[in-house]
């Protein structure tokens, strides 16, 4: 964020939005975890976070020069970073199948990733809790 100047002052509609915008993750992790796709699969291609990165969309125009830029932002990289790094993932399982390590590689990697996205949407939760703006 190269935005130095950040307002203290949010409508209290704006925070539920982004309140939702976490509990949309967060359930699109949860379906994942409890159901049959993986926590990964369900993140990226399950309708919470789908709804949930389109909302981000929508309203980061209301939330610039204030502290839930921060979240907003955080939020959009989350889906994204998560995506490259499972279609990553995938490019080096897939060749790796032909000498059966693909298949280990595939699953410890969804697996990492998983993890690091359950990570992201409590770390971010967490602070908006605390009404603190994600780090740069």
């Amino acid at each position: 964020m190269n935005n130095p100047v950040m307002t203290i002052e949010t409508s209290s509609a704006l925070e539920r939005t982004t309140h939702i915008v976490y509990a949309l993750h967060a359930l699109g992790l949860a379906l994942g975890a409890f159901g049959a796709a993986t926590v990964i699969g369900s993140f990226l291609f399950g309708w919470p976070s789908i709804i949930a990165v389109i909302v981000n969309y929508i309203y980061r125009g209301d939330a610039r020069g204030t502290w839930l830029e921060s979240h907003f932002d955080w939020q959009i990289r989350t889906f994204w970073y998560a995506l490259a790094w499972a279609l990553l993932v995938g490019l080096i399982s897939l060749p790796l199948t032909l000498v059966i390590i693909g298949f280990g590689t595939w699953v410890v990697g969804l697996f990492i990733l998983g993890v690091w996205a359950i990570y992201r949407v409590a770390r971010g939760w967490l602070r908006l809790n605390a009404r603190q703006p994600m780090p740069a």
